[in-house]
């Protein structure tokens, strides 16, 4: 958790200062980014490409990540402390991803229409 008091600064930048945050979520925001951090360091994330880029780029990556977020929130309550709050951290990871995928696949489609657009545009001032 170094890498916590190095992202804490950072963070605490951003986030309003004005608010007491009864539940600490201030300080869960900060694990939450060392934890999905320390997954890029891991063995599935060799070669900078990790293996749900493969499962999105099949075409199957919003189910893996439903099925991920419902695998790690059912198993909630059923092992020791540490994994109850590792499996709560996946839960959150997969659901930054599903909503990351979510937000490209909008961008994308915006792109594309605003392309379409341009090149009727274009075509109707020929």
């Amino acid at each position: 958790m170094e890498r916590l008091g190095k992202e804490k600064g950072k963070l605490m930048t951003r986030l309003n200062k004005d608010i007491d945050y009864k539940f600490h979520e201030d300080t869960t925001i900060l694990k939450i980014i060392a934890y999905v951090d320390s997954t890029y360091d891991q063995h599935y994330a060799q070669d900078k490409i990790q293996a749900t880029e493969f499962i999105f780029d099949a075409g199957h990556g919003e189910g893996f990540c439903v099925g991920n977020i419902l695998k790690y929130a059912q198993r909630w309550g059923k092992k020791t402390d540490k994994t109850q709050k590792l499996d709560l951290y996946k839960v959150i990871h997969y659901t930054m991803i599903l909503l990351g995928h979510i937000d490209r696949e909008a961008n994308a489609k915006l792109e594309k229409e605003l392309d379409e657009y341009d090149m009727q545009m274009n075509t109707d001032k020929s």
